[in-house]
Parts: structure tokens; sequence; C-alpha cells
């Protein structure tokens, strides 16, 4: 993301902050390497975001980003939540992650809960 993205429009979040309360970490491991991961924030009433997902880029295209898509969701909806919504890029370099998130149902929706308008992110949101 920094390759391509200016400073200012990129939202991750410290890593001193993922040990929040708010937020739900995942790892997935295999033989107990960690080849992914995945963010769960809690926002305001009953929405989430996905506020990070990485596979490690040697490990790409074997499906283990819709997997871990698929457990966040899962974590989202344990954990009660109603509305999951995300940021992501809005350069060529993230089209597989808005397809990704696009086959699991988010649609494109303008900013939510502590962002603003930024013409290098596009926002989606979905129902659980």
């Amino acid at each position: 993301m920094h390759a391509d993205t200016p400073p200012e429009s990129i939202h991750m979040l410290p890593r001193g902050e993922l040990a929040s309360p708010s937020i739900t970490f995942l790892v997935m491991r295999e033989t107990g390497e960690p080849v992914g991961m995945g963010a769960l924030k809690r926002l305001s009433g009953s929405g989430g975001e996905i506020k990070s997902m990485h596979v490690l880029a040697e490990r790409r295209g074997q499906g283990l980003s819709r997997l871990m898509l698929q457990a966040l969701v899962a974590e989202a909806r344990a954990g009660g939540l109603t509305r999951l919504s995300l940021e992501t890029g809005a350069q060529d370099s993230f089209r597989a992650a808005r397809a990704l998130y696009a086959g699991a149902g988010f649609a494109e929706c303008g900013p939510f809960e502590g962002y603003g308008a930024d013409p290098n992110s596009v926002f989606m949101s979905r129902s659980l």
C-alpha cells in the first residue's frame, strides 16, 4: 500500500492500537507459521469494520484471502454485529481485493464512521 498510496490516504492502524479491546485480531497459520492476518474493529452501535486483512504475497492465489474474509464475517456475526464495512484502495493494485469483497456481498458506499471522502479510497459495506 505504501508504494502507490499517498501517506494521508493510508488508514491502517498502528501496531500498538491492534491491542485495543475494540479490536479482534485473527492469525491464519499453516503448520504453526503465520500466513495471513485480519483485524475486526467494533464501531459504534452494531457496526464493525474490517480494519486490516493481509495474506503473505507468496501464498496469494490459494484462496486464503477468501478464508480470512469468511472468518472475519463469522467473527462479526458471532459478536452480534449487523453491518460490516471496510475501506480499501482505489488504485489498480487493490483491484483483486475489491473483487474479493464484492464477491462476498460488499457493495460500495460512502465514507463511514471516522472517515471522510478520499479519492484514493473505496468504501464498502454489507449487512450481516
